[in-house]
């Protein structure tokens, strides 16, 4: 775990691994972004705005999601909302958001939507497996408790060491996982206030140091969820790759009949890509937050994550349905290019 990778001399100012790879996970998508939308639009410099505008939109949304799902931290202190460098974001919402500030600049520029739509997905999710790397390094969106030989041990005082050694009514934990003596928590701080939690590390004594670093009183090992998380985005992103590439290879070809060729022919349409990669991120996240233990419990025993994954699906196949009833690419396209006046 290094939420902060190194300080920058004179300023005082730290580099964050989530923030980092925030970064590195936009500039991959950006020139994955150029590079497939290069036969379709002589200016690239119309998706260049698009991705950064869905940055944006996308840090916002993850602070805005966060925000809402954990509300109770910013009672009292409203203006820390802002304090994106403090940590807490969650990129579900930042996904979420960024998507329906492309659409709408899309939209905006007459651009072929669907087209570049299907292009986006695939580096979204680029992006979001770079992401995950950084929720890693900075230590949130960790798992549950494990003996699997590749479980990780997270540091003390880190949100998954404070998550079990206290109970949690939201996810229906009412015992601590991780017994703690009483005298580690409770401490007073510069400012000679009195807090009830967890100490920090520098108050422990060497033996309570000992304790949590190599003794019982060290973290539980748990799932690497992130790094779950950044394969199964990686994955995605190849499997979304692949499916845009047999798509567009379909086109104008025949796909047979019966119900097997009318599935491929709506497949072949553009903004299939797109629609699929809710599907396919919405199955897979709803199965990865079995293995989390950071997200509540909201309807139907099931975390908010999953009730939200629920929706993509869902919203994935309407748009799969959507779609197939939309006039074809090379109408899509051609309408484009002349209203940019390109074609």
């Amino acid at each position: 775990m290094h939420p902060e990778l190194f300080e920058i001399p004179f300023v005082d100012l730290t580099v964050k691994s989530y923030g980092l790879m925030m970064v590195i996970g936009f500039l991959s998508a950006v020139y994955l972004i150029r590079y497939l939308s290069r036969h379709i639009l002589p200016d690239p410099q119309l998706i260049t705005n698009a991705a950064l505008y869905s940055l944006i939109a996308g840090v916002a949304g993850s602070r805005l999601f966060y925000v809402v799902h954990y509300f109770d931290q910013f009672r009292g202190r409203l203006l820390s909302v802002f304090a994106i460098w403090q940590g807490g974001l969650e990129l579900l919402g930042g996904f979420l958001l960024a998507t329906a500030v492309i659409f709408l600049y899309l939209r905006y520029h007459k651009l072929p939507i669907r087209v570049y739509l299907d292009i986006l997905a695939i580096a979204l999710l680029l992006a979001l497996a770079f992401g995950r790397i950084g929720c890693f390094l900075n230590g949130c969106c960790f798992g549950k408790p494990t003996n699997v030989p590749w479980a990780v041990r997270f540091p003390y005082g880190s949100l998954a060491y404070r998550s079990q050694v206290n109970a949690n009514p939201e996810r229906g934990r009412l015992e601590p996982q991780l017994e703690l003596p009483a005298d580690f928590f409770g401490y007073v701080e510069k400012d000679d206030s009195w807090y009830s939690g967890l100490k920090p590390y520098e108050q422990l004594t060497d033996k309570q140091k000992e304790m949590v670093d190599k003794g019982p009183y060290r973290c539980l090992p748990v799932h690497p969820t992130e790094l779950y998380s950044s394969a199964n985005a990686a994955v995605c992103c190849f499997l979304l790759y692949l499916f845009w590439g047999r798509s567009k290879g379909k086109k104008g070809q025949s796909s047979g009949s019966g119900r097997l060729g009318k599935l491929s022919q709506m497949c072949a349409k553009p903004g299939s890509t797109f629609a699929l990669m809710f599907i396919l991120y919405g199955v897979t996240r709803f199965f990865l937050e079995f293995v989390r233990d950071d997200n509540p419990i909201g309807f139907a025993h099931l975390t908010i994550s999953q009730n939200i994954c629920i929706v993509m699906i869902l919203f994935g196949i309407a748009l799969m349905i959507l779609f197939e009833k939309m006039r074809p690419y090379d109408t899509a396209v051609k309408n484009a290019n002349r209203a940019e006046g390109l074609g």
